[in-house]
């Protein structure tokens, strides 16, 4: 016999993490379809002899929570690991942009070069430089699936702890390699590095516990 039932499902912020519910639910044998909407933070699933167990479990598993509730948290999700790396790198790609162009500019402008700034000035505002950039990134990603206002929304809403400490990550690599704030062809990879990996085990739980999920 065939049944409809809906769930209030949490953290989906875009169409993309309708998306992903939606698949994880098509996923199981026994659903026939599944209507989900990130603006209401439902699920209408029509199916044959599921369990609300195993449709919650379905959902939670994508990341997102059923009822105010996460799947049992763990280090050992996959797919989640590969979702939050893949936000990692476009959060590193933005912040790269304001904080190589930050540093790049004081070395190789001879206006910037003469003001005399020290190399904590400029990190700290490669750093700020590098966070405006990330944000601006995200929004226009998302600005593809949603209302401008709405991207804008969400991208000041992604962890500033994430961005700090790969923004922290960057420039201490730097300063350390090469004494100051430079870039060299040789020091841009280990930047990248350390950025990339010093907030990436962050964005996992974030993502696990919380299904804070937005690409």
């Amino acid at each position: 016999m065939t049944e409809t039932l809906t769930i209030n499902v949490g953290g989906m912020t875009c169409d993309g993490c309708s998306s992903n519910v939606s698949s994880a639910l098509n996923s199981l044998a026994s659903v026939s379809s599944a209507d989900v909407s990130h603006v209401t933070g439902t699920a209408v699933i029509t199916h044959s002899g599921a369990t609300f167990e195993e449709i919650k479990l379905a959902i939670q598993k994508s990341g997102y929570l059923v009822d105010g509730e996460s799947e049992p948290f763990n280090w050992t999700d996959g797919p989640v690991w590969r979702q939050s790396a893949h936000n990692t790198k476009w959060c590193l790609v933005g912040c790269s942009i304001g904080d190589f162009g930050t540093i790049a500019a004081f070395q190789f402008i001879p206006y910037f070069d003469a003001l005399g700034w020290s190399t904590m000035s400029i990190m700290l505002l490669a750093m700020f430089n590098g966070i405006m950039t990330s944000i601006a990134l995200e929004t226009f990603i998302l600005s593809a699936q949603m209302a401008l206002n709405e991207a804008f929304r969400v991208a000041i809403g992604m962890s500033l702890i994430s961005m700090i400490s790969m923004e922290a990550a960057m420039n201490i690599v730097d300063v350390v390699l090469t004494g100051g704030a430079k870039l060299t062809l040789w020091v841009i990879v280990p930047m990248l590095v350390a950025g990339f990996l010093t907030p990436w085990p962050y964005n996992y739980w974030r993502l696990k516990k919380y299904g804070v999920a937005c690409h």
